[in-house]
């Protein structure tokens, strides 16, 4: 399983859950919940909100920080951002798209779209982020090992 570490893109694994998710759905279309279209919009639309803000106060850090933000190269990462954050998920990319990932479960209003979700953060936790970890905590040693100490992963 190794040969995986790395190798598929976030955001891939975001659209494979999805499709999954939605095909759940259209498989058994009997068991989706009697939820009314204001109301499935709504707590969906706040979650993908959350989910977008989340993810992009990441991408802004690393920026501001002049680190790479490319899930496939963490070997490339010019330092530790732990600010901002980053003071509160080590993953805060990745848990915005898991937020994103909970209001298409929702809109859907299926109980097996939450396994999508569930799903997505098994494949993220073994084949991105352990393997992330590992690098870094490779290339930047103690300081990194001390952030993995004081900040949660996903939240």
């Amino acid at each position: 399983m190794r040969s995986l570490e790395l190798k598929i893109p976030p955001l891939l694994w975001l659209a494979l859950s999805a499709a999954a998710m939605y095909g759940c759905t259209a498989l058994m279309p009997h068991w989706r919940l009697p939820l009314a279209l204001p109301v499935r919009a709504g707590f969906a639309g706040l979650w993908v909100v959350a989910g977008v803000v989340i993810a992009a106060l990441g991408v802004l850090a690393f920026r501001r920080h002049a680190t790479t933000a490319n899930p496939l190269t963490p070997e490339a990462a010019s330092q530790i951002v732990s600010t901002g954050i980053f003071a509160h998920s080590r993953n805060p990319m990745y848990l915005g798209m898991a937020l994103c990932l909970t209001g298409w479960a929702l809109w859907l209003a299926h109980p097996l779209a939450l396994l999508g979700v569930v799903l997505f953060i098994a494949c993220l936790q073994r084949f991105q982020i352990r393997p992330e970890e590992r690098i870094l905590l490779q290339k930047f040693g103690e300081p990194y090992a001390e952030y993995l100490r004081r900040v949660r992963r996903w939240c």
